[in-house]
């Protein structure tokens, strides 16, 4: 664990390492996933068992790959009560927040009578990807499969990775709560290239969203072009902003809240604090020790946390907050809006003491897949506006092509594009 103050003479360098360090990128993965995708896109179906036997250990055919109906409603039946009202109150949250977000139409019409304006459509199919791996993951097929469904899109496709044969009954009845259409016990690479090219039974899908360890991430990366993406999520990120005022324990929670997810995950602490920061420090060690996922979260909290001590904390947390670009942000200060209104560059933002990310990650409303790795300080979150496009649309007119089209052919001879100006000259002469 890394321990930095802006008093020290070496910050700045330190900081821009901090900054650097993304945790991601590895050329052997690279070229694992490129062998994948080459594979399927080469052999279907054939390639996609291979894998799948090869690395999640079960058979498929085209017969049984698909998780028919009867063994979803199986597993949902096995979900515990408490569950069940848990993942109910996930989903109506998140539905909720995501209608609200639906882009709206529009068009202008200006004084030439020229009109022009844009409407939103929604994806055909959209594949999504719900890990398998280390743990299940209901929330993340919430997450995804709401937003697809509230933008319009006709069919949702679930992949996902079922080792040794297993179906998690939390899983499937996430998937029914969120309205998907088909689901395939598959995951890693082979699965997003399944999806991309199409290898049926799996359908080829528009748009393919979901996170997942490095070889879907890169899968992603790659298929892109052929296929939407979400975008492209690296090792999870949190940066808790805290002042005197913010309890030790809770903090030092919140922190190993992201640092449980992944070895390469990175928890930072910024505080202008020292009683606070040694405190948190200490309550990590303790807690670290009660945790199932405490070997995970110890790799991480070694190797990528850090604690930043500054002087004046509303002058100085912003800048450094906006250079990290942090997936989540937490506001653990006694006033928050101040510091909430100037941070730019941040995934997501929970404001206040009682605002831990985990609330987010599962019934806050907001979406919890978000952009990792600096990226955002160019992109957001999922959403819906993720599953549509907006197509633009033009209608000149007589009096409006008269208006434009000389300044339009003067451009198109401008440019050297003489047919350009020739479909606008030869409307003019009768």
């Amino acid at each position: 664990m890394r321990r930095l103050s802006t008093r020290d003479p070496g910050f700045a360098q330190a900081f821009e390492a901090l900054v650097a360090d993304t945790r991601e990128g590895d050329a052997d993965v690279s070229a694992d996933v490129a062998g994948i995708l080459a594979a399927v896109r080469a052999e279907g179906f054939a390639a996609v068992a291979r894998l799948t036997r090869r690395f999640d250990g079960i058979a498929v055919s085209q017969d049984d790959v698909e998780i028919s109906e009867d063994e979803r409603a199986r597993a949902v039946a096995e979900v515990p009560s408490a569950t069940r009202a848990a993942l109910e109150l996930a989903a109506s949250r998140i539905r909720a927040f995501h209608a609200a977000q639906r882009p709206a139409d529009g068009s202008h019409e200006d004084e030439t009578g020229v009109r022009a304006g844009w409407r939103w459509t929604p994806v055909q199919r959209a594949g999504l990807y719900v890990p398998g791996g280390r743990a299940a993951y209901p929330s993340s097929l919430l997450m995804n499969a709401i937003p697809a469904s509230v933008a319009g899109v006709d069919e949702l496709v679930v992949c996902v990775p079922t080792p040794g044969g297993m179906l998690a009954p939390a899983v499937m009845l996430a998937a029914e709560l969120a309205g998907v259409a088909r689901m395939f016990r598959i995951g890693g690479a082979q699965a997003v290239a399944a999806m991309a090219f199409g290898t049926p039974p799996i359908p080829r899908c528009d748009m393919i969203v979901g996170p997942g360890n490095a070889w879907v991430a890169e899968a992603k990366r790659q298929i892109f072009g052929v296929a939407g993406i979400d975008m492209v999520a690296g090792p999870s990120e949190i940066l808790v902003i805290a002042d005197a005022s913010a309890r030790a324990d809770w903090v030092a929670a919140d922190l190993l809240s992201q640092a449980e997810h992944d070895p390469h995950a990175q928890a930072i602490l910024l505080t202008d604090s020292p009683r606070l920061a040694d405190a948190v420090v200490a309550w990590v060690e303790r807690l670290l020790g009660q945790l199932a996922t405490g070997a995970t979260a110890r790799a991480s909290w070694d190797r990528h946390g850090t604690v930043i001590l500054v002087d004046d904390l509303p002058g100085e947390a912003v800048a450094l907050a906006n250079a990290l670009a942090a997936e989540h942000v937490e506001l653990a200060v006694a006033e928050p809006a101040p510091l909430m209104a100037r941070i730019r560059h941040a995934g997501s933002i929970f404001i206040g003491h009682h605002t831990p990310e985990a609330i987010g990650d599962y019934v806050g409303g907001p979406n919890h897949v978000l952009p990792t790795g600096r990226r955002a300080r160019f992109s957001g979150g999922l959403g819906v506006h993720s599953f549509m496009k907006r197509t633009t649309w033009l209608e000149a007119g007589p009096a409006g092509f008269a208006a434009l089209a000389p300044a339009a052919a003067t451009l198109a001879d401008a440019e050297g594009l003489p047919a350009h100006a020739l479909s606008i000259r030869i409307r003019g002469q009768g």
